[in-house]
């Protein structure tokens, strides 16, 4: 379809979530949406999105399936993950919704060709191992956020704070109003 052609070549879904624990920056399934439905609009196209919790020799898994449409033609992709109903931290529910977050995702990046080869799921060392001297990103609402506004506030310049940070337009634009 060259409709989805046209909408893998404009989609720009960057990695702007926040993992101060493992230390990586990640998109979710919601920030690929937010991305897309413009490029839907634009070029006259449906995103569906079905899932089916299913069991293969004991494995219990949510696979998520994707369907891009024309009113034409129609593409779609599938991904899976496991869920674990026992996951500490997490009532069945949220195991659940968090499994089918990350099937989504996975089929919303094999359908738009998103690149996550570097991405924290796939490398993540959770904080063990060499540093990286990639700048990290100033998310709004952390503590590192509110340090800056302190500093802004008391005569700070912001290209101090963007040779430290990357800093997203939005974020740039809280912290200079």
């Amino acid at each position: 379809m060259e409709k989805l052609r046209k909408i893998q070549a404009e989609l720009k879904a960057p990695k702007n979530q926040r993992n101060n624990f493992g230390k990586y920056n990640y998109r979710s399934c919601e920030d690929i949406l937010e991305a897309v439905k413009p490029l839907l609009d634009k070029h006259k196209c449906t995103l569906t999105i079905s899932d089916e919790v299913r069991e293969v020799c004991g494995v219990l898994f949510v696979e998520a399936i994707v369907f891009i449409s024309d009113g034409k033609d129609s593409v779609h992709t599938k991904a899976q993950a496991g869920i674990d109903p026992n996951r500490k931290g997490m009532d069945i529910a949220q195991s659940f919704g968090s499994s089918s977050s990350y099937a989504r995702k996975y089929a919303l990046n094999g359908l738009f060709l998103i690149d996550d080869t570097k991405d924290a799921d796939a490398s993540n060392t959770h904080g063990k191992g060499a540093k990286s001297t990639e700048k990290s990103w100033l998310n709004k609402g952390t503590a590192e956020f509110k340090k800056v506004q302190t500093y802004l506030k008391g005569g700070g310049n912001i290209s101090k704070v963007e040779e430290k940070y990357r800093i997203s337009k939005e974020v740039k634009e809280l912290l200079t109003k």
